[in-house]
């Protein structure tokens, strides 16, 4: 793997040290590549840059020990013990609502013997302990929060523990050996007691142990237990603070107008009505990461932001920018579609002229908009001038390196000078894990552009839900093409299939190890496996100027739809039940494939049990983010318009750390899979712009549309894997095979349209 001197020199620091020792020289095998590969992606999500070099190797480092322990081994870092028995955790994730901040902390507390009803949480920032130990970068994404923190967090634990154990058996003289902890307190010989609170001084002060003896799993009592999340109470009263909360003395608030057309280029600007406006300070035109210019008003508070902005008189030049138009880029995908792109698997498809049946299926997946509750938004405040200037920024952020990288550049800063305070944040999946940072660029420049102004203040940009709708980065439109023949008895003899979309790598730092041979691995990811079928898969990716970026489980979002639907129609031609079909295609191959699907089977009723009239069963399941989840449910449809009635989950995440956390994420996975199905659910462009702007026009699912969800765990005590976004995916397949077995006819394209 050779990267670019241009590529390599956009990279933070940390990562770009990394990159450099990862490259292969012409004598050297393959292994480095393979390892870099191994920390630079996480299951086809991009990775966190980490700027600073504390660990990676860097001029002028001192060798590091052998045995010496990493930042992120340190207990100093992450565990915090007040006198009263209080145990902070600090999180080294972005909490923004699939409950890492009480999934680590259980791990934890578990190792620790904490008292659970005193233990609490915080997040973290781009300290390099809070750097995800797996990579070594930071990150929220991919779903391997709890998977690359699990043994981190259980030694964290362990360490702590061992520390107040030692402080304990040194204060009553005695063997430490003949010490035990239970819920906060070390307990000594003749039951003498003594809290966490009342050692841990003297414990933080002792040696960090080297190793450390974890528990069996027979022995949990923390993990494995159905469990309240932390911040409930603050949640459900509204109480809990988000970066949109921030407040700071002084602090001004920015809005920005965004050019109807991505790249357009500002004219002119007349901003005297805005600035006429009481309590707007300011009219700043800044550049964007896209390209042309944004026009920011700065002002006392949002609602004088928002009224000097509706003010404004711009003129944009769009001439030189492409303008996506979705009908035109529909018939442009058609035609790529009907030919071969860049080979991602090469099977012999010479058979499909001889099979005994075909299937063709074309399928459309449209745009989407992220749209997080809580919309984007991102606090600066820069102090001092000259090589005294440093700034801190305040937002809810899934990857807190790359945010500390682009306030240094755009702010002419060293990384070392910038400090990012990660704030819980109200949903995101994906959005808040940019690698332009497009909104903290903004907020940067506007920061900028205010102090120059003559303004010292803090500044808070916000995002307005038609900011967020209108402007912002989207799921990429797809189109797949699938010719298979079929034999006489059913069985798949060739599958020849096309993927045309929008690369999410391409033009990124990230280009060199995820896009291969003309393939971007998260355009494909979901594909084929666990079915052992001949299939010749390749893919094109077009330029278009409609800026694109992960959607919550990135390429399984039309993937497993396309997949799953398809593996329902072979199943139908084979003559075979669905389920059948599918654990005949498992085998032995894929136990935990079998258990989910089995489970969710068994707990449904499916084949057992009488459906209401009008109503079909459907089955899907599908692997993503190394957990599956397998749905069956009930549909019906009604004057053209489908209904979910009931879900029923079967999941094999290996060990459920937080069971109610799991059921959480999948409920919430589940809605947001339905949510493709609904008409109204697509992001469209005329002339290069984008026609939804809020909840009126781009549809999200509402509670009406809930249908009762049922979720069961497989039983196992193999360390977890990802949760944050397997839910996803099967869901509207399974839907899509209920309505099939209604009428007929499978649901080509989503959202779905029947009539």
């Amino acid at each position: 793997m050779h990267i670019p001197q241009h590529v390599l020199a956009d990279m933070p620091q940390g990562l770009r040290s990394l990159a450099v020792e990862a490259t292969p020289s012409a004598e050297s095998a393959g292994l480095e590549r393979r390892s870099f590969l191994k920390l630079a992606t996480a299951s086809g999500f991009a990775l966190g840059a980490f700027p600073m070099a504390a660990l990676a190797k860097g001029e002028g480092d001192a060798p590091v020990a052998a045995n010496a322990l990493k930042p992120t081994q340190q207990p100093a870092a992450f565990v915090k013990i007040d006198r009263d028995g209080i145990v902070t955790v600090t999180i080294n994730r972005l909490d923004f609502g699939q409950g890492v901040q009480t999934g680590l902390p259980m791990v934890l507390a578990e190792e620790l013997d904490a008292d659970w009803s005193k233990v609490r949480s915080v997040h973290g920032n781009a300290d390099p302990a809070y750097a995800d130990p797996f990579m070594g970068f930071h990150l929220t994404g991919g779903s391997t929060s709890i998977k690359n923190s699990y043994t981190q967090y259980r030694e964290l634990g362990a360490r702590t523990r061992a520390m107040l154990v030692a402080a304990a058996a040194k204060r009553w003289g005695v063997d430490a050996q003949s010490l035990r902890t239970q819920a906060g307190q070390v307990i000594g010989p003749r039951g003498k007691k003594l809290g966490y609170g009342e050692l841990a001084d003297a414990a933080m002060a002792l040696p960090v142990p080297q190793q450390v003896v974890l528990k069996d799993a027979k022995d949990f009592r923390i993990i494995g237990k159905a469990t309240g999340r932390i911040d409930a109470r603050a949640k459900s009263s509204g109480n809990q603070a988000y970066g949109i909360d921030m407040q700071l003395p002084g602090m001004l608030t920015a809005v920005v107008l965004h050019p109807p057309v991505y790249g357009s280029k500002v004219l002119s600007v007349d901003g005297a009505a805005a600035k006429a406006i009481k309590g707007v300070r300011a009219v700043l035109r800044v550049p964007s990461v896209l390209g042309g210019e944004v026009v920011a008003v700065v002002a006392n508070g949002y609602w004088a932001a928002k009224q000097g902005r509706e003010a404004l008189k711009v003129e944009w030049d769009s001439a030189s920018v492409g303008k996506v138009d979705s009908t035109q880029q529909l018939a442009q995908y058609r035609e790529l579609a009907k030919k071969p792109g860049a080979i991602k698997f090469d099977a012999d498809v010479s058979k499909l002229g001889g099979a005994a049946r075909k299937i063709s299926a074309e399928y459309v997946f449209p745009y989407l908009a992220h749209t997080p509750m809580e919309p984007l938004n991102c606090t600066v405040r820069i102090t001092g001038t000259g090589a005294n200037a440093k700034a801190e920024l305040w937002l809810g952020t899934q990857a807190p390196g790359w945010e500390v990288a682009t306030a240094a550049r755009v702010l002419g800063l060293q990384p070392q000078n910038v400090r990012v305070n990660v704030q819980m944040a109200g949903g995101g999946f994906g959005r808040r894990a940019t690698p332009s940072s497009d909104y903290v660029a903004e907020a940067c420049h506007i920061a900028m552009a205010t102090r120059a102004a003559g303004i010292d203040a803090p500044v808070r940009l916000i995002w307005s839900r038609e900011d967020d709708v209108k402007g912002g980065y989207y799921r990429p439109m797809h189109v797949h093409r699938a010719e298979i023949g079929l034999d006489e008895k059913g069985q798949v003899v060739a599958w020849d299939h096309v993927i045309v979309g929008q690369s999410l790598a391409k033009g990124t730092a990230f280009e060199g190890f995820m896009v291969k041979d003309g393939v971007d691995t998260t355009t494909v990811e979901g594909m084929k496996a666990p079915y052992d079928v001949p299939m010749r898969l390749s893919a094109h990716h077009p330029v278009l100027n409609a800026p694109v970026l992960w959607w919550r489980s990135v390429g399984s979002t039309h993937t497993a739809y396309v997949m799953e639907t398809l593996i329902d129609e072979i199943a139908r031609a084979a003559k075979q039940d669905p389920v059948e079909f599918r654990l005949s295609q498992f085998g032995d191959k894929h136990p935990r494939h079998t258990a989910a699907l089995q489970l969710a089977v068994e707990k449904s009723g499916y084949g057992k049990r009488q459906l209401e009239a009008g109503r079909a069963w459907g089955v899907a399941v599908h692997e993503s983010f190394d957990s599956i989840v397998a749905y069956v449910v009930e549909a019906s449809v009604k004057d053209g318009s489908p209904k979910l009635h009931k879900v029923t989950a079967g999941v094999h995440c290996n060990l459920a750390v937080n069971p109610r956390g799991v059921e959480a994420q999948v409920q919430g996975g589940a809605l947001m899979g339905l949510g493709m199905c609904i008409p109204g659910a697509a992001i469209t462009f005329k002339d290069g712009q984008v026609e939804q702007s809020n909840f009126g026009d781009y549809v999200v699912p509402r509670l009406t549309d809930m249908p009762e969800i049922a979720v069961h765990i497989v039983p196992s005590a193999d360390a977890p894997t990802g949760m944050g976004e397997p839910g996803v995916p099967p869901l509207a397949p399974a839907f899509a095979n209920a309505i099939a077995q209604i009428t007929g006819k499978v649901p080509r394209e989503l959202p779905f349209k029947l009539s």
